[in-house]
């Protein structure tokens, strides 16, 4: 590892094309540009995810830290080649002051050449990904709604602001639920009429669950609050002839049960973020399915006809901070003396 203090762009390519000579590493070998947008009590998490991730996808990694906006403009860089990441090449960067708000500066040199980028917020999702121009350059975009304070009304604002390549570890989250519940028409053509899920009220994935039904199956199901379960609990779907099926989470398995036959446990673990994100990097195209089950949720249509491309669009939060600060000075109605 090099570490590397108070120091400039320019430098950190320097001694990461030395640290790969090195360590032998070779450029056409990496799979894509991995950027992840954390916060610092996060950046472990960030990195142990990306090395389960990097096993399937080698990948570059940058990991961009955003600290401390009023202070002096400064910049801290690790780089890792090999070691503790396995096949990942990373760079973990400390910005400080306004250096923080165009950590493009920095980031755009660093890009692996003639690979597609990902952009990943292991924190709290950015309300509109046009105002962080890391979102921007990206070919794939991955937030995830959980770390925000209200998942649910994250997930919303996602279709508001959805652009084809977006996606959500909360739909990561629920691909085996969906494995399952597809499978039970493997052996049978009967319509379904009806769907209840059982989950807390503020669980993303049951939203998303709803959605995904809703816009396959063309069918309204119904939300049952379940405030002591710690996540999503079960799916029960009504079939046109009285037949149910039901799949109800027991630890880290599924009861699958299906009238008229003798009930299964299938496999439901809790998956690491690495395994949610290297399955996420599977693919570099949009999810139209994904986009159909966020507008089915959200009740907005259309969002795969968006333009894929977004544009760049400014926002000074130290700006934004201030005119709010004057806002609550002046009152309502009022005007700051």
């Amino acid at each position: 590892m090099i570490g590397l203090w108070d120091t400039t762009g320019n430098e950190v390519v320097k001694a990461l094309a030395a640290e790969r000579r090195s360590a032998g590493g070779v450029a056409s070998g990496l799979a894509l540009t991995l950027v992840a947008v954390v916060e610092e009590k996060k950046v472990r998490e960030a990195e142990a995810a990306a090395t389960i991730a990097a096993a399937a996808h080698p990948c570059r990694l940058l990991i961009v830290v955003r600290s401390d906006l009023e202070g002096r403009s400064r910049l801290d860089a690790e780089i890792v080649v090999g070691g503790r990441l396995g096949p990942a090449e990373a760079v973990v960067m400390r910005m400080y002051g306004r250096l923080a708000l165009h950590a493009e500066s920095v980031v755009m040199p660093l890009l692996a050449p003639d690979v597609p980028v990902v952009s990943w917020w292991h924190q709290e999702p950015p309300d509109t990904i046009a105002n962080d121009f890391l979102g921007v350059v990206a070919d794939r975009r991955i937030t995830d709604c959980a770390q925000a304070p209200d998942p649910v009304a994250a997930l919303r604002q996602r279709a508001a602001d959805y652009a084809p390549g977006d996606t959500d570890l909360t739909w990561t989250r629920i691909t085996l639920w969906r494995t399952l519940v597809a499978g039970a028409f493997d052996t049978t053509e009967e319509r379904v009429v009806g769907a209840t899920i059982v989950a807390p009220s503020k669980d993303p994935t049951a939203w998303l669950m709803k959605g995904w039904l809703q816009s396959r199956l063309g069918i309204v199901p119904e939300l049952q609050a379940a405030e002591r379960a710690p996540r999503m609990h079960s799916v029960q779907l009504l079939c046109a002839n009285g037949d149910t099926v039901t799949v109800t989470r027991e630890e880290n398995t599924a009861l699958f049960s299906r009238t008229g036959q003798e009930d299964r446990y299938m496999p439901l673990p809790k998956r690491p973020v690495g395994d949610e994100l290297a399955e996420e990097l599977r693919r570099l195209d949009a999810d139209q399915i994904y986009a159909d089950a966020l507008g089915a949720m959200a009740g907005v249509s259309g969002l795969d006809h968006r333009p894929p491309m977004r544009v760049h669009v400014w926002k000074d939060p130290a700006l934004a901070a201030k005119a709010d600060e004057e806002g609550a000075m002046a009152g309502p109605g009022g005007s700051a003396a």
